[in-house]
């Protein structure tokens, strides 16, 4: 491990709590392990050496972010995420494929929520990224075509909407639920932006939407 790794891992071991870890892991249903600390407390045992952390590149940041994801217990991703999110102004649409990757790699929908906003972030800085989710949504992994659908979260009025529309659209036929889930969320989210837009889209799409995907969409409507 780097020394950042290093310091990482032993402010993590000294506030790990055996009887949350158990917990957690419930949560997760039994997927990983966990050393039993809750966001707050990792944030503040971590949060500094984060901040002190300057990467020189993003090579060099996303090799600690593999190293805090080789690491078996799941808040050591977390961290990795939270890692990712400071230092997101140094990313590039070059580094997408390397966080795609980084989504395949222990899969499950917190750590690919988590990634969802930093590279959103990234493909909202340039627009023209927008082109690697287009080739996302059709990923045959089903966390990468998640990802797609949900990287214009919180975008508002820099949403692209023809974008957003289509994508629900493709993604409609599945049955996969994290698939289904996302389109609601995606379309929610725009819908507090531009209301009318999603009612239209609702109404023309009909069942071809899945039920959960339509009563998400339309939660706030």
């Amino acid at each position: 491990m780097t020394s950042f790794q290093e310091n990482i891992h032993s402010a993590m071991l000294a506030i790990a709590n055996d009887a949350a870890a158990i917990a957690m892991r419930a949560y997760q249903r039994d997927q990983f392990e966990f050393l039993g600390v809750a966001a707050p407390a990792r944030r503040v045992a971590t949060m500094p050496f984060i901040k002190a952390l300057q990467p020189s590149s993003a090579e060099v940041l996303i090799a600690e972010v593999q190293g805090l994801w080789n690491l078996p217990q799941r808040e050591f991703q977390y961290i990795a995420v939270d890692l990712l999110a400071r230092h997101v102004k140094i990313l590039t649409g070059a580094d997408i494929e390397a966080l795609l990757g980084l989504a395949q790699q222990k899969s499950w929908w917190d750590t690919v929520d988590g990634l969802v906003k930093v590279i959103g972030a990234i493909a909202k800085a340039d627009k023209a990224q927008q082109s690697q989710m287009d080739a996302a949504l059709l990923h045959p992994d089903f966390w990468i075509r998640r990802i797609a659908m949900l990287h214009q979260l919180g975008w508002k009025g820099e949403t692209d909407l023809i974008r957003l529309q289509n994508y629900a659209k493709q993604l409609a036929p599945e049955s996969e639920f994290f698939i289904r889930k996302a389109i609601g969320w995606a379309l929610r989210e725009y819908a507090w932006h531009d209301p009318a837009a999603i009612r239209v889209f609702l109404a023309e799409m009909g069942d071809q939407l899945s039920p959960l995907s339509r009563r998400e969409a339309a939660k706030h409507l």
